[in-house]
């Protein structure tokens, strides 16, 4: 007959964890959305036809996790407050909202292998996220740059960078201050990019 080998306090701690965890209630996870509901799509029939491309971003911005920055070098995320969807997508869902409501062009339309267009929009989101340096506000920089389908060449970038308040500390506070700033360089872009293209050459 075996005799029954002691449990270390190793096992002993371990188990202890597991039933712990196993009885623990877990958090729900909240999840937000942003930007307007979709526009008429006002069109010029005469206009060119605007394709909106990637948006890449860091691969801290790749999962849906909401992000804060405190100070110059530290960051997180919150686990259990996230974006319905990845920044990149939704800055790339408001630029196509605030350019076809502009009414300057034929069509606009996320680009894809099949999408044919006069010029791509695409860029690089390198901070999007709530920034506590002392108040709390939120802060987006982006880069887009313009390419001309013919030539495959950019004619045109320029960064947006714009900071917004939130009017309160609470996660709900961020978010709506996040809605603000973003449909703010949406609109900004839309602007920049007609009159470039409506300048003469």
């Amino acid at each position: 007959m075996r005799t029954p080998i002691p449990l270390t306090l190793t096992a002993i701690t371990a188990l202890a964890i597991l039933l712990l965890t196993s009885c623990a209630t877990t958090r729900p996870v909240h999840y937000y959305t942003l930007g307007p509901a979709a526009a008429t799509n006002q069109s010029k029939p005469d206009g060119p036809i605007i394709l909106v491309g990637l948006i890449a971003t860091p691969e801290s911005l790749q999962d849906a996790r909401i992000r804060y920055r405190t100070g110059a070098n530290e960051t997180g995320s919150y686990e259990y407050h996230r974006w319905t969807e990845r920044p990149g997508a939704m800055v790339r869902d408001s630029l196509v909202q605030a350019l076809r409501a502009s009414g300057k062009y034929q069509r606009v339309l996320e680009a894809s292998s099949s999408a044919i267009g006069d010029y791509l929009v695409r860029g690089k989101l390198s901070e999007f996220a709530e920034v506590d340096d002392p108040a709390i506000q939120t802060k987006i920089w982006l880069r887009l740059e313009l390419i001309d389908r013919k030539t495959n060449r950019s004619v045109w970038d320029r960064p947006f960078e714009r900071a917004e308040p939130a009017s309160g500390k609470n996660i709900k506070d961020v978010v709506g201050s996040m809605d603000r700033n973003l449909q703010q360089v949406a609109t900004a872009a839309a602007v920049e990019i007609d009159r470039f293209l409506s300048a003469p050459r």
